[in-house]
């Protein structure tokens, strides 16, 4: 189906654009609908508008990189966006692509909407091409393409031809990712760096990175979706979730993500947003380290763990028992869970010795920690456990530095495909795979689910995959979370979804 293209103010009518007062001194140190429709977007008698104060829990880690995971960063703020975007139902919708065909098994013909860049320059089909070549060639490659060899090439006047190395039949699900968001070429100009800094395409662009403490955002107003209600937004980057709550609680920022479950008493009624989300919280065991490289000691580690007194205790009721990889907000997981395949009995600890590590930005993770910290020394492990700033753990993660890890993951964030998740975080590609786990009974199972078309068949493949990682002991699911989010109450048009997508856009206002 083909969708009309929409109108553009002529080209000849844009204003010059930023250039050099946009370069960043800083910058070098240091399912539901896109925010163009959907959000109460507004139209061209917005006028200027106030400025939004927006609190984030995470700063950039990675140099604002949308290949990395600063991506839902410039996502939930309104910077970028992709070909295409999610929809109430966790469908692909239209985004920078206005429609979409299935050439043959690998191909796909995208059309593109009438759109420009925030540097002033077209998007066409040749810039996308491009952008989406970057991202295939990023190294770690962006989750959303893990295990996956992608090719762009630009078709025509206003077509861009995605083919894939495998046949993708959720290959316009994928490009919804946060990750594959498309920039201007400039975005590429300095070698092995990706600079979103007024190349992107979202109703805001960013002006100015204060290192890791605050952001300013002003409104672009050539955004095909209509010019935003706000005319900026000023971030502050605040880790501590206490601060973050007290924050808005005293009207220094009008919008605070992730407030803390013991802050949210401290909050107005009418200031909470609690949303059901497809973030699950897990223990990650390292296969490669010398304490859980046995399969037996995984498995005493599972046992050792108690979810409900996480659920109950530590979330205060505001989530639930783990209970697999997918939790409740994934409304068709629990239908179709089988029972892990391949599991080890378990092993008596004896003397062993590990290292937890979580970080501090979601605080309830900490404390999730130190529960496993005693639950896991009642069992017989000897645990050290380590705290700190989410950037200042990533990369150790990464590198298998670390025994155990507890970290919140969102399973649909990535694409909104669920075998996106198990791919990128439990197969020996995987780009995001913090157990190290690479078995072979895992891989299978993975790519059997990627190779499945139709939307039953290939949940039910999903949950035999999630059974074979299980199965390995390499993650303890935990808690499903539900996310509090402070509002204040003369702030409207937030957007907030289960896959933690969204923020502010074209609409947000106060």
């Amino acid at each position: 189906m083909r969708f009309p293209r929409r109108s553009h103010p002529p080209r000849g009518s844009r204003p010059p654009r930023l250039l050099a007062s946009l370069l960043l001194t800083p910058f070098l140190a240091g399912c539901f609908a896109s925010s163009a429709g959907g959000d109460g977007a507004a139209g061209e008698g917005a006028g200027d508008g106030s400025r939004l104060r927006v609190a984030l829990a995470f700063p950039p880690t990675g140099h604002l990189s949308p290949h990395g995971a600063d991506a839902t960063l410039l996502s939930r703020l309104g910077v970028t966006e992709g070909l295409t975007a999610l929809d109430g139902n966790g469908a692909a919708a239209p985004a920078l692509a206005a429609s979409w065909r299935r050439a043959d098994d690998r191909t796909w013909l995208f059309t593109l909407s009438e759109a420009v860049f925030q540097d002033g320059t077209d998007v066409t089909p040749a810039a996308v091409a491009a952008s989406l070549t970057h991202a295939a060639e990023a190294r770690p490659a962006p989750a959303a393409l893990s295990g996956i060899t992608l090719t762009a090439k630009a078709e025509g006047a206003d077509g861009v031809r995605v083919t894939t190395g495998e046949p993708d039949p959720v290959l316009p699900l994928r490009l919804s990712s946060p990750s594959l968001a498309v920039l201007a070429p400039k975005a590429f100009a300095k070698t092995g760096a990706v600079d979103p800094v007024g190349t992107a395409t979202g109703p805001f662009r960013i002006t100015r990175l204060t290192g890791a403490t605050a952001a300013r955002l002003d409104r672009f107003d050539d955004y095909r979706g209509g010019r935003a209600q706000a005319s900026g937004i000023d971030v502050r980057f605040i880790a501590d979730g206490a601060a973050r709550a007290n924050s808005l609680r005293t009207g220094q920022v009008d919008i605070a993500e992730a407030i803390p479950v013991a802050q949210a008493a401290s909050l107005d009624a009418g200031t909470r947003r609690e949303t059901a989300t497809t973030r699950t919280t897990s223990l990650l065991l390292n296969t490669r380290s010398a304490a859980f490289r046995d399969p037996a000691l995984r498995a005493a580690a599972r046992a050792a763990v108690d979810t409900s007194a996480l659920a109950d205790g530590v979330h205060e009721g505001h989530a639930d028992p783990g209970a697999g990889i997918y939790g409740p907000a994934v409304t068709w997981a629990a239908g179709k869970r089988v029972p892990p395949t391949g599991r080890t009995w378990s092993a008596a600890p004896g003397r062993t010795s590990l290292t937890l590590a979580t970080y501090d930005n979601r605080p309830e993770l900490p404390e999730i920690a130190q529960v496993l910290k005693q639950q896991l020394e009642k069992a017989g492990f000897t645990v050290k456990l380590e705290v700190r700033e989410y950037s200042r753990l990533e990369s150790d993660a990464l590198a298998g530095k670390f025994d155990a890890f507890v970290g919140a993951r969102n399973s649909l964030l990535d694409t909104g495909d669920p075998v996106s998740l198990l791919a990128s975080d439990f197969t020996c590609g995987g780009g995001y795979n913090l157990a190290l786990l690479c078995d072979k009974a895992v891989d299978r199972a993975v790519a059997k689910a990627r190779a499945v078309a139709g939307t039953g068949e290939r949940q039910d493949a999903v949950m035999a995959a999630e059974a074979a990682v299980l199965g390995t002991d390499a993650v303890v699911p935990l808690v499903h979370q539900r996310v509090i989010t402070g509002v204040g109450a003369h702030v409207g048009g937030v957007l907030l979804d289960p896959y933690e997508r969204t923020l502010v856009g074209t609409g947000t206002r106060r």
